[in-house]
């Protein structure tokens, strides 16, 4: 099928008939038939569907963002607990190594 631009030919509607043969052309009328009656069916169908996951989506962001804070407030605790541990083992060492600058009178 020769383009418009490469050819310099006009583009003709036979040819598109020509190359699209009798299944292409009846497909693209019952296409173009058939569209005003599916797309409304199609539109109600997917309605329910598409809030269908919008609604799980948000609750499965809700369950997470509460699933991320728990996490979070662990995190904190451990975190808590390791300072804690180590303030302990740097007060210890203190007392169990003296100063050497220090001198008892």
């Amino acid at each position: 099928m020769p383009t418009g631009g490469d050819s310099g030919m006009p583009f003709k509607v036979e040819d598109l008939f020509e190359d699209l043969g009798i299944p292409g052309i009846a497909a693209g009328l019952s296409a173009v038939v058939l569209a005003p009656v599916l797309i409304p069916v199609v539109a109600k169908a997917s309605k329910p569907v598409a809030k269908a996951i919008i609604k799980g989506s948000i609750i499965a962001y809700k369950k997470s963002r509460t699933a991320l804070a728990e996490t979070g407030e662990v995190l904190e605790d451990i975190v808590a607990e390791v300072q804690a541990e180590l303030a302990e083992a740097e007060l210890q060492q203190s007392f169990e190594s003296p100063d050497p600058d220090f001198e008892e009178s």
